[in-house]
């Protein structure tokens, strides 16, 4: 199986989450959501993987969360996906997967969870923090 990530390239957690794919070996099948959404048959069946509801991946940061009036809890898990397939902004990303499982990889260093090759070495994200992956003790 190959690696799918679900990726905005102007979103820097997405951008280290795909970098360390790379680090890891795989060359990853990237999906630029906002290009190519997902059917809303595909969103569900992430979501059942997640194990999270439509809310639960809900984005609000740069979004037209508010505006929709998306917080209001009377809205149905219908309503939420329907919004969600309107505006692809407001799935909440990087969604990656792999054999190993489906993660939202926020904070980015949550896909080393599910990758064949977690032993990554040291990985300095765009903010400059760096990421000591599974496997490596912290002296390197």
């Amino acid at each position: 199986m190959t690696v799918r990530i679900y990726h905005n390239p102007a979103c820097g957690t997405s951008r280290n989450t795909l970098a360390m794919i790379r680090q890891s070996g795989e060359e990853p099948e990237v999906v630029e959501y906002l290009v190519t959404p997902p059917s809303r048959e595909e969103l569900v069946a992430l979501l059942i993987a997640l194990d999270m509801s439509p809310r639960d991946l809900l984005r609000e940061k740069g979004t037209p969360y508010a505006q929709l009036g998306l917080g209001d809890p009377r809205l149905t898990d219908g309503a939420l996906l329907d919004a969600m397939m309107a505006h692809p902004i407001l799935i909440n990303l990087p969604i990656v997967v792999t054999e190993k499982g489906v993660r939202l990889c926020r904070p980015s260093e949550r896909v080393l969870e599910i990758l064949a090759n977690p032993d990554i070495g040291p990985f300095t994200k765009e903010d400059g923090e760096v990421v000591i992956s599974a496997g490596l003790d912290q002296a390197g």
